[in-house]
């Protein structure tokens, strides 16, 4: 099974990033859109997984959600990954607590790295991926998509809890949730 550990935004963020998606993808159709339930900031990927290992990485990780405070986050502006005038991919800004995020991600690391898993990327840098280009060299629309949702505020979210999320088939599904600080 691919699992990765992320966090989600909120009921309310959530259906407004919906909504902005819904406005963006009008304006690049043919590229691959996250779902709905897609709307989330990975913290670690894991890949794919043994099922036996899954008590271990409950074990590594129910430790980590209680040495942290829930914490805000908003989401507005964003970008692209890739070519300027041809991005593979488009991502909206994530701002508020930053550095609770990063330690919170940072903790995660450090509790799974015994494990064998580590980080793809040196830095974590925090960002909401919206839409990946279908085509191999980029999609014009999304550079398109990037100028619009530089006027977009989606407003805030409260981040509460750690999740491990299952990917099958493009659809995630949350394996098992852990509360940040001491049940907030």
């Amino acid at each position: 099974m691919r699992l990765f550990t992320a966090v989600t935004l909120g009921d309310a963020l959530t259906a407004r990033a919906e909504q902005g998606i819904e406005r963006l993808r009008a304006h690049a159709p043919e590229a691959k859109w996250v779902k709905p339930e897609g709307v989330h900031l990975t913290l670690l990927f894991l890949g794919d997984v043994d099922p036996s290992c899954l008590s271990l990485l409950q074990e590594a990780l129910d430790p980590v959600g209680p040495r942290h405070t829930p914490f805000v986050l908003s989401v507005g502006g964003g970008g692209t990954f890739g070519a300027p005038h041809h991005p593979s991919v488009l991502w909206a800004d994530v701002r508020g607590d930053i550095t609770a995020l990063k330690a919170l991600q940072a903790d995660v690391a450090a509790a799974l790295a015994p494990l064998g898993f580590a980080s793809e990327h040196p830095e974590y840098t925090a960002h909401l991926t919206l839409a990946r280009s279908k085509k191999p060299h980029g999609d014009p629309a999304l550079a398109a998509c990037a100028r619009l949702l530089d006027q977009e505020s989606w407003g805030e979210g409260r981040v509460d809890r750690l999740s491990v999320f299952e990917s099958a088939g493009g659809h995630y599904a949350s394996r098992w949730d852990i509360l940040l600080g001491r049940g907030a």
